[in-house]
């Protein structure tokens, strides 16, 4: 049974997409890139800002515009524009109670991931939040994942990740960690499964009889 639980935040613990979706928009608009209704925006939640304004039509040279309009909207508020996944805090709260140690591995930038974390009552449930930094650096979820593991002295056969994409498997795996996909977020359980995720699960409370039973190495 692995002691260290890391969780990815968006689309695993919170739902981000109203302010995520209304910034990118934002930013895409500075950009002078086409900004799509919000229905289509989808997929910008989960991987690094730095990949999704380029694939989302906005030049190059007009990626750091777009970023700075939208953090600044995020910052204004946006980013409390989130839900926390009913049943969610329960889960934390028990495996807590099983003597788990619980981290945030998020690609988010972490001076985002902290106050929303406390904003919604979640951060004191970890032991550590490590996400990106605003320059790039630990954008891929696999660079955060590593840096997690050495500032906390984890050992990665002693570790679990929860996620809700395709990046949070694809990270993990390469330190040798096995993923619980959640299929309630962004990333789909076909995508999870086709990246070699152990187990899926659809609903918060089966996390805790899998992690505790050791089920989803089955």
């Amino acid at each position: 049974m692995p002691r260290h639980v890391l969780f990815d935040l968006d689309g695993t613990l919170v739902d981000p997409a109203a302010g995520i979706i209304e910034s990118f928009q934002l930013g895409l608009a500075a950009a002078g890139a086409p900004v799509q209704p919000a229905a289509e925006h989808g997929h910008v939640i989960g991987p690094p800002l730095r990949q999704s304004f380029p694939q989302a039509g906005v030049a190059p040279d007009k990626v750091d515009i777009a970023l700075e309009a939208y953090r600044m909207n995020y910052r204004a508020g946006a980013m409390f524009r989130a839900r926390v996944y009913d049943g969610i805090p329960t889960v934390l709260a028990a495996l807590r109670r099983s003597s788990h140690v619980l981290h945030v591995a998020t690609s988010k930038p972490h001076v985002f991931a902290r106050p929303i974390l406390a904003h919604f009552g979640l951060a004191e449930a970890f032991a550590s939040i490590h996400g990106a930094e605003l320059d790039g650096t630990r954008d891929a979820k696999a660079d955060v994942i590593g840096y997690l593991l050495a500032q906390q002295d984890v050992d990665f056969r002693d570790a679990l990740m929860i996620g809700d994409t395709a990046f949070d498997v694809i990270g993990a795996r390469q330190h040798g960690i096995a993923t619980i996909g959640v299929a309630w977020g962004h990333g789909g359980r076909v995508a999870l499964e086709a990246v070699g995720a152990a187990r899926v699960v659809e609903h918060p409370q089966e996390l805790t009889c899998l992690i505790e039973g050791h089920a989803w190495r089955a």
